[in-house]
């Protein structure tokens, strides 16, 4: 159950570094999360990519 939670959470978190300019910590909050270590490992371990790395290679407002 806490893995399929932390999924969620994290999906979450992809789609608002993809389509937002709110910084990591307001995503990671608004998702449920309020340790950014935690987010960070949980992040990283489920995309293969940290959130800023996710940000920089996905986010199209950023990009344009």
């Amino acid at each position: 159950m806490v893995e399929y939670i932390q999924r969620v959470k994290i999906e979450a978190a992809k789609m608002s570094l993809e389509s937002s300019r709110e910084n990591v910590n307001e995503v990671m909050y608004k998702v449920g999360y309020t340790d950014p270590k935690a987010f960070r490992i949980t992040f990283k371990r489920l995309t293969g990519l940290s959130p800023v790395q996710y940000r920089a290679k996905y986010n199209r407002q950023l990009a344009s």
